[in-house]
């Protein structure tokens, strides 16, 4: 096992009286990678402990899990609420300028003028692009991840320069 576990999801609950369990899965463009993990992790009570999945399936917006050593809904039900976790190097490859959440959070964020606008402190999904919320100090701002607007990153350096579109936020705003 890697040593960096990576959130993919969250148990939201019991399915069933036999141990299955319902997974958040946050990643909805492909729910059937979920069944490829070997090994998952359930963060409970501040540590990652390792479960093989038995069985996996598609359900609605959900992931259902059969785990190896959970056999009853009480069982089940003390894993509700826990992050799921993979080793990063079993994440599904990307295509050119596609990054994983857990690679754009922290970044720094710079202008294409060089003006520091702050960190990305958080991510969420809207209906067309994800939207970046990058934090400096007191200051907030809602940056759109789109190519319009994103014009690099850089992972190693942990750096991301966007274009100050109208009305998006103006240089003396930071």
């Amino acid at each position: 096992m890697g040593e960096d576990l990576i959130v993919i999801g969250r148990v939201s609950r019991p399915h069933g009286v036999k141990g299955e369990i319902r997974i958040e899965y946050f990643n909805p463009e492909d729910p059937l990678f979920f069944s490829r993990y070997q090994m998952i992790y359930l963060q409970e009570e501040g540590r990652a402990r390792p479960y093989r999945p038995i069985n996996v399936r598609p359900h609605k917006h959900f992931i259902l899990a059969k785990l190896e050593g959970i056999r009853t809904m009480e069982e089940a039900e003390k894993l509700r609420g826990n992050l799921v976790l993979v080793d990063a190097a079993e994440l599904p490859p990307l295509g050119e300028d596609e990054y994983y959440w857990h690679e754009i959070l922290g970044m720094a964020v710079y202008t294409e003028k060089g003006g520091v606008v702050g960190e990305v402190a958080e991510i969420f999904r809207t209906g067309s692009n994800d939207v970046y919320v990058v934090r400096k100090k007191e200051k907030e701002f809602l940056i759109p991840a789109i190519k319009d607007v994103i014009i690099g990153i850089d992972k190693d350096a942990r750096k991301m320069v966007i274009r100050l579109l109208e009305g998006l936020l103006e240089e003396n705003d930071l």
